[in-house]
């Protein structure tokens, strides 16, 4: 069992938490912001602030941490799904709309070419990579999406659904979901025509990230 934390740690971890959904709500609004504004949004001191994160860039290295270990998650849960012998579309619909609930590819449009990557945030994308090739091979194997999907089509279909942004957050969720909906009835074998164009290259991608 996990140690309950003292009220000292308690008390730190939340005021992390403020900073953090802070900073996801002032960058998502604009990347450029400073820091400041993070600061006066939580309600913390600046000094505070730089205690726990002495640079931007480790706050937005940080937001896009926590955003990319969201997907894994629920990537891996798709995975384990399978692995259990569960059906493979509701295990690939579940994955899109765990993805679209946690809002971490949000983040991926906003902050992408903001700041350097570390080498941990390179292995959490290779591991998040590697669940992705999993998942839709096998999906795609089991014959429950189209034939000519690939990885990199359903990372740029879920930035499209995670740039929906409309109201306050709950008509924002709902207009996601419904968006998702539309989509994945596109996405289901065997699909109606053949598709434009080839997939996203992943230098294509990778380029997004160079600062």
């Amino acid at each position: 069992m996990t140690k309950p934390l003292s009220g000292r740690k308690a008390q730190a971890a939340r005021n992390d938490e403020v900073i953090l959904e802070a900073a996801r709500a002032v960058f998502l609004d604009d990347p450029g912001a400073p820091i400041a504004a993070v600061a006066e949004r939580a309600g913390v001191g600046i000094s505070a602030l730089y205690r726990r994160y002495p640079s931007k860039e480790e706050l937005l290295r940080k937001l896009c941490s926590d955003g990319l270990i969201a997907y894994i998650a629920a990537a891996q849960a798709a995975v384990d799904e399978l692995d259990a012998g569960g059906d493979a579309w509701p295990a690939f619909a579940g994955f899109m709309r765990r993805v679209v609930d946690a809002g971490s590819t949000s983040l991926t449009i906003r902050l992408a070419g903001t700041f350097t990557p570390n080498e941990q945030l390179y292995r959490d994308a290779v591991h998040a990579d590697e669940l992705n090739r999993q998942l839709i091979g096998r999906v795609r194997d089991a014959g429950a999406v189209r034939d000519d999907i690939e990885v990199a089509d359903v990372g740029l279909i879920l930035e499209q659904i995670a740039s929906v942004r409309l109201g306050n957050d709950q008509r924002t969720g709902e207009l996601r979901h419904r968006y998702l909906a539309l989509i994945l009835e596109a996405l289901r074998h065997p699909g109606r025509g053949e598709l434009p164009g080839p997939p996203p290259r992943p230098e294509e991608l990778a380029a997004r990230w160079s600062t």
